[in-house]
């Protein structure tokens, strides 16, 4: 039998794990296929259950290969958010169908194909030998509550010895060709509820009532009539984006007791959730204070701090794999939202360099077949340049 080439391997891979469904935190059949092909190339294998009470168990999975420095691992997920109206899609969400040159199925972009390109490349680099480490980083809760994958795992690296010196997060970056984007920070994520309360009573009688929709409209407005910040040189601006406006309220003729703005905050390293909740206080009161409205303010539990990574070596070795595979200078940008590099900063140098990602968590997500290979092909040059064989 024909052994397959690094980019047809990694296709192939990407079509063996789309096939298996893994809507988090349902993840299991998935890490065993990428267990069974990393201990099949001789990875060393652990598989990581973690709990924490009100969340479901997660099932995660770390494997090494080599021993000591220079010590490069892989980091992603697999599982995927659900396929959502199975009938909008033109192919099914997990036949891993190929048309147009491209290969359809939820987790196309999102992050199976970057998970199967760097399995792809290592073993390749594996056959090929090479010195000092390659590890891979692998959750099933990267699309859920995010408590027991990632965050957990680097606390396990951390008490077993396995500490890398640099991590790559193959999440989709690319803007338009794989190569052309390397995330090398991204900002905060802070989420939070504005509340109103007031007194219920019936529409026609608003005198005998306290309407609290036109006072949370009020305080909305002062939220969103103010900058948070202009930004740094490597960080766009902080931004605060209402997400919900509700009362509960499904009675035509019924003024609601209470109404509440959920928001998301993205935030630069000029901000911290301390810094944050002073100023929205500040702008709260202000606006509450004239017509006496009281209002409370609370946020959700916060794991997603902004992070750069400034790390010369990686990143000169990215950019000369980009140069040579894409032909491609890469940008070096924060821009986007939160991934599972919030968590491995804490242990070492990451980046995020990984696919263009135009559908994503979209109907008929899918990953063009070429850039799948052309992103096994960065990996491998990535691995041969870190480890000094180029």
């Amino acid at each position: 039998m024909a052994t397959l080439s690094l980019e047809d391997n990694a296709v192939s891979l990407t079509r063996d794990l789309l096939r298996i469904p893994s809507v988090t935190p349902d993840s299991t059949a998935a890490l065993d296929f990428v267990e069974q092909r990393l201990h099949s190339a001789n990875f060393r294998c652990w598989r990581l259950m973690f709990e924490e009470h009100g969340e479901a168990p997660v099932d995660n999975l770390f494997a090494r290969f080599g021993e000591g420095s220079p010590h490069l691992s892989f980091a992603g997920h697999v599982d995927v958010v659900p396929v959502g109206d199975e009938a909008a899609w033109t192919q099914p969400p997990f036949g891993a169908e190929t048309a147009g040159g491209f290969l359809y199925g939820r987790g196309a972009t999102d992050m199976k194909s970057g998970v199967a390109a760097a399995v792809a490349a290592a073993t390749d680099a594996v056959c090929a030998g090479f010195p000092g480490s390659i590890s891979f980083i692998i959750t099933g809760d990267e699309e859920g509550p995010a408590v027991n994958g990632t965050v957990k795992m680097v606390d396990w690296m951390r008490q077993h010895g396995h500490i890398p010196d640099h991590c790559i997060v193959g999440e989709p970056t690319a803007r338009g060709t794989v190569g052309d984007t390397v995330k090398i920070g991204r900002r905060g994520s802070l989420s939070g509820t504005v509340t109103v309360i007031g007194a219920q009573g019936h529409a026609a009688y608003p005198h005998l009532a306290e309407n609290p929709v036109p006072r949370l409209v009020r305080l909305v407005d002062a939220l969103l009539g103010h900058p948070l910040d202009m930004g740094t040189d490597q960080f766009e601006p902080s931004n605060l984006e209402v997400v919900d406006l509700s009362t509960g309220n499904k009675a035509w003729n019924v003024i609601p007791e209470k109404a509440w703005a959920r928001f998301n905050i993205r935030f630069n390293p000029l901000q911290t959730p301390e810094t944050l909740e002073r100023l929205l206080r500040e702008w709260l009161d202000a606006a509450a204070k004239p017509d006496g409205i009281s209002y409370t303010l609370t946020f959700e539990p916060f794991n997603s701090p902004a992070f750069l990574t400034e790390d010369n070596h990686l990143t000169d070795v990215l950019r000369h794999a980009c140069r040579e595979t894409a032909g491609i200078e890469p940008a070096l940008t924060t821009g986007g939202g939160t991934s599972d590099a919030r968590f491995i900063k804490s242990l070492c140098p990451v980046v995020e360099l990984g696919l263009p990602g135009r559908t994503m968590h979209a109907v008929n997500e899918r990953v063009a077949l070429k850039d799948v290979a052309q992103l096994a092909a960065l990996y491998r040059a990535i691995i041969t340049r870190y480890f000094g064989l180029g």
